[in-house]
């Protein structure tokens, strides 16, 4: 019955001639199976040669087009205490309506009237400026008097100088007129002694010769005597003009030093007075950062920081809000080895959760319950997750994406590639070779325009 023995029985005896062997070896249901065996491989070879459409798969989640219609939490500038809650979660709220009131936890800022005592600061302080100014408006008319006076004494010591300068010319000039007439008093002497010696003269002619030569060395002793005088005349004045520069530098210094001094105090005064000016302006902006606001219309989410007289940090999330109009997207992540099939505006097929879909990746024709997509950007960095993020857009050619679909649902996404025969798409499976790469139609270059080139 095994065919172990190499004696076969059925070559030495007909089992048909039996019963058994008749009712087993006459039955031909092995046929039919051969039948269908024959006609599955010839459906299989033949579905080899059918076209597929590869594609690149991947997860994402329902996101928001643009940042700013994202959800996102709202945060306070400034630590704070609770106070009271305007809102519920669920409520509709606009822009720049108020949230929440908040209070103040740091002692810096306990002082209900701050601002208005900052601002009486601010006009001491601004005051001071105000008299600096005058002190140094006085000492600027101080300084032009002191120069003014100035100019005035050196001139007049000046003219003092050319007087003496000029009596010192006259007093030179009679001094050497004296002593010609010394020297011609002396000769007449001398010719007056000679004839009286020789009898010529009398005594008494010799007398007054001699008288008018006393007077005429006296005349001179005068005359050297003014000359000197007038010398240490000149040389006064010129000392005066000495002592005027320096007594009214000193006078000028000084009032200039006390000037400076009062700038440096007012530049002083000014600085306070900007810092105070600052603080006031950042006291009235933290006063206004008591009062939590919606940045734009949407719905109240979440109250993060529930509670009335809860403190919280600066920076904490204190509520969530979701924008009321957003355009949705999807956010899908894909494998390095992907990326570079990937075009800006690649058409990809979308399958929301909860929305029942029946998929045929490779027959995209034929798939029900998907939407279309197109990319609109494809990060450049790779994400904490070893993939590349991919967002997507709804594709305004095809069905519109259902109303229902709230932002962080999950999605799947097939991006639709070059269509081969499936035995391609097996073989290339197998090998674990990447997809053909191309590029879209718009982006290929014909051999014509490269000649045109």
């Amino acid at each position: 019955m095994l065919n172990i023995s190499n004696n076969k029985l059925h070559k030495k005896i007909d089992l048909r001639a039996f019963k058994s062997g008749h009712h087993i070896f006459g039955k031909e249901y092995y046929k039919a199976f051969n039948k269908f065996l024959i006609s599955a491989a010839i459906i299989g070879i033949i579905a080899l040669f059918l076209p597929w459409t590869q594609n690149i798969s991947g997860k994402g989640i329902v996101t928001t087009l643009t940042p700013e219609q994202r959800p996102q939490s709202i945060q306070s500038q400034i630590p704070g205490r609770i106070e009271q809650w305007f809102v519920k979660e669920g409520d509709y709220v606009k822009k720049g309506d108020t949230i929440l009131r908040i209070s103040e936890v740091k002692s810096d800022y306990f002082d209900s009237k701050l601002v208005e005592r900052t601002n009486e600061q601010i006009n001491a302080k601004s005051s001071s400026v105000n008299s600096y100014n005058l002190k140094i408006k006085a000492l600027n008319r101080q300084i032009i008097a002191l120069k003014e006076e100035q100019k005035l004494k050196l001139e007049q010591t000046k003219n003092k100088l050319l007087q003496s300068s000029l009596k010192v010319k006259s007093d030179s000039i009679n001094f050497e007129a004296s002593k010609i007439n010394l020297k011609i008093a002396k000769k007449q002497f001398i010719r007056i002694k000679t004839l009286q010696e020789e009898g010529l003269k009398a005594v008494k002619d010799v007398e007054e010769k001699r008288l008018k030569l006393q007077e005429t060395e006296v005349k001179l002793i005068s005359s050297e005597n003014k000359l000197l005088t007038s010398k240490n005349e000149l040389i006064n004045s010129k000392v005066e003009i000495s002592r005027i520069k320096q007594s009214y530098t000193d006078k000028i210094s000084k009032a200039e030093s006390n000037m400076f001094t009062a700038l440096s105090s007012k530049y002083d005064v000014e600085a306070q007075v900007s810092k105070l000016e600052n603080s006031n302006s950042n006291y009235k902006i933290r006063n206004k950062l008591l009062y939590i606001t919606a940045p734009q219309n949407g719905y109240i989410n979440k109250a993060i920081k529930g509670g009335i007289g809860g403190t919280f940090k600066e920076g904490e999330d204190l509520v969530g809000i979701m924008p009321a109009k957003y355009d949705l997207a999807v956010e899908t992540f894909v494998r390095p080895i992907d990326l570079p099939l990937l075009h800006i505006n690649e058409k990809v097929r979308v399958q929301f959760d909860g929305w029942p879909a029946i998929v045929f990746s490779g027959w995209p024709n034929v798939s029900y319950g998907t939407y279309g997509a197109k990319v609109v950007a494809i990060e450049s960095f790779i994400s904490d997750n070893g993939k590349y993020r991919v967002l997507l857009a709804p594709d305004k050619t095809d069905h519109k994406w259902p109303e229902a679909i709230r932002v962080g649902s999950g999605a799947k996404t097939i991006a639709l590639l070059e269509d081969v025969p499936i035995w391609f798409e097996l073989w290339r499976q197998i090998n674990s070779f990447p997809p053909n790469y191309y590029q879209p139609k718009e982006m290929k270059v014909t051999k014509s325009d490269l000649k045109k080139k």
